[in-house]
């Protein structure tokens, strides 16, 4: 019988509309600049010559619902709403055409973001790290079968703060589309089941203080929903 030092990391699992059972995270992948609006008001350059990613842990999970800390070292602490793929067959190498086979399931996803600290970091050309991989940062709604979310289009993808709307978009903006991050991201990494692909946010970001109630939703998707709690 193996004996732990300290007890491991709680497994990270998310709930799946219709399916008696939980999805297990592996990792999550976060997809930057894949809206050109919100590029632009971030004062970027949209590269469409291929996609780029950074990571979060899969220990900064958190469900939909839940409560956060407003989280230490920041001052602009900043919410992005986005679509997420849940990724429920092994993939490696694929093509585009065969991207679908890939996926189990979407979900509303939360990318929460220390702004000031992402924008420090990348005016010195460093990682973005400890601006974007921030406790209880990726956030998720329940996931939704491929099949019973169907094609994706130009479905409605927005987010408000305390009843007011910040964020509104549509799927159909998306500059890399779901099939081509899929295909894209398995020439890089051996996908599998358990692996989150978050992919890019909307015009409209902005900062939240502790006891703001965000709230976000994508036409025919569960929506997703985080409370900013004082610092801890």
């Amino acid at each position: 019988m193996t004996r732990f030092l300290f007890p491991p990391p709680q497994i990270r699992a998310v709930p799946v509309r219709g399916i008696d059972g939980l999805y297990p995270v592996n990792r999550v992948f976060c997809v930057g600049r894949n809206y050109g609006e919100h590029a632009r008001e971030m004062g970027l350059v949209v590269d469409r010559d291929a996609p780029f990613y950074f990571t979060k842990s899969v220990a900064h999970i958190a469900l939909s619902g839940e409560t956060a800390p407003y989280p230490p070292a920041t001052g602009n602490f900043h919410h992005e709403i986005e679509l997420v793929i849940a990724i429920g067959a092994p993939a490696f190498k694929i093509a585009k055409a065969d991207a679908g086979a890939a996926i189990l399931g979407f979900a509303c996803g939360l990318d929460m973001t220390r702004r000031d600290l992402q924008q420090a970091a990348r005016s010195k050309q460093l990682p973005w790290d400890i601006g974007k991989n921030v406790e209880h940062s990726a956030v998720i709604s329940t996931i939704t079968p491929a099949a019973k979310f169907g094609p994706i289009g130009p479905q409605a993808i927005r987010l408000s703060v305390n009843g007011v709307r910040r964020q509104n978009g549509l799927l159909s903006d998306l500059i890399w589309s779901v099939e081509d991050l899929v295909s894209h991201l398995s020439g890089l990494y051996h996908l599998a089941p358990g692996d989150l692909i978050y992919t890019g946010t909307p015009a409209g970001v902005g900062a939240v203080v502790p006891g703001d109630r965000i709230e976000g939703s994508i036409d025919g998707l569960d929506p997703v929903s985080l409370v900013i709690g004082p610092p801890v």
